[in-house]
């Protein structure tokens, strides 16, 4: 089966930023995080995938098949959620979704009802009378009701309340059961993207700066303390190092190897802790000197 998508040195320009070169896949059955923070190319980058905007250079595939604008068939794969929700305000949203649903030959009402039921959003009122977060839930319930092969999410969970966002990740993860269905997901929402995403690619300025499995990171990233009595100390893997003293404090991309070379120093009162992935996250998109070797 060919990939859910590629992106192959995809360049998109405005004034004062530039997306890529950009190289980017995606495999069936799998869940790809997005993270960056704003501005460095998120949106652009879902934008460029479903057509919305044109990239200068390079190609995008969506299962095999060119994103051409002229060959639409593509967009049957593709459910998506972008960043603003725009519907017909005074329509309710049934009627919203009775209109979306003319594009899709594999629409479901039977699982639009399911969803709305358990998303606990009227369908009766106009979407000019929906607040934010049920916003939210019309559009995914539009990207969810043709059972898309590939869904790509732009903040999905904004604006929803911790009970529904946790019932929308437990759709998210149903849709994925049958292994052939993929997630591409762009959120600000760490808790979110540590619990749903296999893996984590970080963006900033425009390039990647990182791509890794989720267990990877947590498996290698730790926080160390130790006591060694050394100036000019260059720490193997330290992504950030602060002293006092005697007593130092790193976070480390690859804890084996930071413990190696401390045990040849003779560091003394040697402790490690594990990182969660909201942690880990901050530490990349700070900038540690060693993140982008690992």
């Amino acid at each position: 089966m060919p990939n859910a998508f590629e992106i192959k040195g995809v360049v998109k320009t405005y004034p004062d930023f530039q997306l890529g070169p950009l190289n980017l896949d995606l495999a069936p059955g799998t869940v790809l995080g997005y993270i960056g923070p704003n501005a460095s190319g998120k949106t652009t980058t879902l934008h460029c995938l479903v057509g919305l905007v044109k990239a200068e250079r390079g190609e995008m595939n969506i299962f095999g098949r060119r994103n051409d604008p002229n060959k639409p068939e593509w967009k049957l794969d593709i459910g998506y959620v972008g960043d603003v929700h725009v519907f017909y305000e005074n329509w309710s949203g049934e009627k919203n979704l009775r209109f979306l649903s003319q594009f899709y030959p594999k629409w479901s009402d039977a699982f639009v009802r399911e969803l709305a039921r358990r998303f606990n959003l009227p369908l009766d009122k106009k979407a000019r009378a929906l607040s934010g977060g049920n916003r939210v839930k019309l559009s995914l319930i539009g990207a969810l009701a043709h059972s898309p092969r590939l869904l790509l999410l732009d903040e999905p969970t904004a604006g929803l309340d911790p009970v529904v966002r946790a019932e929308v990740l437990d759709t998210l993860f149903e849709v994925l059961e049958d292994g052939e269905r993929a997630i591409f997901y762009s959120t600000h929402i760490l808790s979110d993207i540590s619990r749903l995403a296999d893996e984590l690619a970080f963006l900033d300025d425009g390039r990647i700066k990182l791509r890794a499995a989720k267990e990877d990171l947590t498996e290698q990233w730790r926080k160390i303390s130790f006591r060694l009595n050394e100036e000019n100390l260059q720490i193997a893997a330290a992504v950030n190092h602060r002293r006092e003293g005697r007593d130092h404090q790193v976070v480390s991309s690859d804890f084996r190897e930071t413990l190696r070379q401390l045990g040849e120093l003779g560091a003394e009162n040697v402790l490690e802790n594990r990182m969660s992935i909201d942690e880990i996250a901050v530490h990349i998109l700070k900038g540690g000197h060693h993140v982008a070797g690992h």
